[in-house]
């Protein structure tokens, strides 16, 4: 195991939630400029998120669960406008919620051809 279950999260999976995290304030009608100060990053990393050259390989959407944790976070950004560190700690709170369902492993595995996504279970004893 080359790459452990962190530095795929580190990687892959927090920038993959940060990127459909501004893809639905997008989607609420809040321009690049809005985005950027509600979550504490600069309009240029907004700009890479929507260009998908940024949190790109992990489509976070197709886990309903997770998405619908998102569109909650962001209501509550555009609602109460929280701290980076608020915002922070629930990504990472959903990112473990990812890894403690399994919905990392195949992705890891693909990361690291040495995990056996049908031997490890680390992240799930862990995390689940």
């Amino acid at each position: 195991m080359k790459t452990n279950a962190f530095e795929a999260v580190a990687r892959y999976v927090y920038p993959s939630l940060r990127r459909r995290l501004v893809e639905i304030l997008r989607e609420k009608g809040l321009n690049q400029m809005q985005i950027a100060e509600l979550l504490h990053i600069t309009q240029s990393a907004v700009s890479r998120y929507l260009g998908m050259n940024r949190g790109a390989l992990i489509e976070v959407e197709k886990f309903q669960d997770i998405d619908e944790k998102l569109k909650g976070l962001a209501e509550t950004i555009v609602g109460k406008k929280p701290d980076e560190y608020y915002i922070h700690g629930e990504l990472v709170k959903i990112a473990i919620e990812m890894l403690g369902k399994g919905y990392v492993c195949s992705f890891h595995s693909t990361v690291d051809p040495e995990i056996d996504p049908k031997l490890c279970r680390i992240c799930i004893e862990t995390f689940g």
